[in-house]
C-alpha cells in the first residue's frame, strides 16, 4: 500500500490478509455466528487488531486440506490484489505430514514470500509445532524441524516476522487440540493468537490460556481414546487420502473480501461467555483435546 503508517495508533496496519490451510481457517475453533463456522486464531487476531484503528479490514482465504502448491495457485494472486499491509502465510504443513520435501516445499514459499513483501506489506510467517510427543506423527518430527530452519532462513531473507509455534510449549498440551488431534482447540488458537499480537507488539486483551500440567490418564482409558481417535479420526483422513480427496473439496474462503470484523464472545463454558462486549473479549477459553496443523 503507498500511504505511510500511522505512527499515532497502536498498530499501523489497515488490513490485514490470512492465506493457508485448515490450521489458518479456524478449524477446530467452531463458532455457528461468523463466518464459514470456524473462529480461530486470525479472527482473534484481527478482532483486537481492529479495536483501535478506525477501518481495520481483515479477509481470510484460507481453505482446509490444500496443500502449499494449491494455497499459492489459488490465494496468492488474490492476495496481492487485495493490495494488504499485514499477511499472514502458513503453507506446507499438509504436505510435510504426506513426506512432502521440506526443500521443494522452501523454494516455492521464498519466491511467494517476495511477492508478497514487495509491496512493503508486514509478513507473517509460521514454524510448525513439536509434535515429538505424539505416538504416531512423531515419525515425521525432523521433517518438521527442516521445514521450520527453512522458514527461519526465508524469514531472515525478507524481513519478515515468525509465529514460532515449535517454541511454544504450552502447545503439547493435549487440551490446545481439538478431539481429531490434528487441529487446535478453541484453547489453541487462543493461545497462537496470543503468540501472533506479542510478536507484532502490539497491545491486546487476550489472555492465554493456562493448561497447567498434563494429568495423566490411566492406561486403559488411554487406549480405549487412542481407538476412538484412530476410527472416527484418522481412518477417515487415510481414507480421504487413498481415494485423493480433501476435506476442502467444494469449500470456498470464509472471508474473500476485506471487511471489518466485530468482537465475539468467548466459548461456551468460559468466563464472560455470552458478553461480546470489546471490554470481555480477553478471557481465557476453556479449550476442548497433537500433530502439526492439517486438514
Amino acid at each position: 500500500m503507498t500511504d505511510q503508517p500511522d505512527t499515532s495508533s497502536p498498530h499501523p496496519w489497515h488490513r490485514f490478509v490470512a492465506l493457508g490451510d485448515s490450521f489458518t481457517e479456524g478449524i477446530g475453533d467452531p463458532d455457528p455466528e461468523v463466518p464459514g463456522g470456524h473462529r480461530g486464531w486470525a479472527d482473534r487476531v484481527a478482532e483486537e487488531l481492529g479495536r483501535s484503528v478506525a477501518g481495520f479490514e481483515y479477509a481470510n482465504l484460507a481453505i482446509r486440506g490444500r496443500l502449499y502448491q494449491q494455497i499459492l495457485d489459488e490465494q496468492l494472486a488474490p492476495a496481492l490484489e487485495l493490495d494488504a499491509d499485514l499477511i499472514s502465510l502458513f503453507a506446507g504443513g499438509n504436505d510435510v505430514i504426506r513426506r512432502g520435501d521440506p526443500d521443494e516445499i522452501a523454494s516455492a514459499m521464498d519466491e511467494a514470500v517476495g511477492q508478497l513483501a514487495a509491496n512493503g506489506a508486514t509478513i507473517i510467517l509460521w514454524t510448525g509445532p513439536d509434535v515429538g510427543n505424539t505416538p504416531v506423527f512423531n515419525l515425521i518430527r525432523g521433517r518438521v524441524a527442516v521445514y521450520n530452519e527453512n522458514i527461519r532462513a526465508i524469514a531472515r531473507r525478507h524481513h519478515t516476522a515468525v509465529a514460532d509455534l515449535w517454541a511454544m510449549r504450552s502447545l503439547t498440551h493435549e487440551s490446545m487440540w481439538a478431539e481429531d488431534r490434528l487441529h487446535f482447540s478453541p484453547a489453541g488458537h487462543q493461545t497462537i493468537a496470543v503468540e501472533v499480537l506479542e510478536t507484532l507488539g502490539v497491545p491486546h486483551t487476550l489472555e492465554p490460556f493456562d493448561a497447567g500440567e498434563p494429568g495423566v490418564r490411566p492406561w486403559r482409558e488411554a487406549r480405549q481414546q487412542d481407538l476412538a481417535w484412530a476410527r472416527h479420526h484418522f481412518g477417515p483422513w487415510v481414507v480421504r487420502r487413498l481415494r485423493r480427496t480433501s476435506s476442502g473439496d467444494g469449500v470456498l474462503p470464509k472471508r474473500p473480501q476485506p471487511a471489518p470484523v466485530f468482537g465475539r464472545p468467548m466459548p461456551p463454558g468460559s468466563e464472560g461467555a455470552g458478553d461480546s462486549s470489546p471490554e470481555r473479549m480477553g478471557t481465557s477459553p476453556q479449550g476442548g483435546s497433537g500433530a502439526p496443523p492439517v486438514s
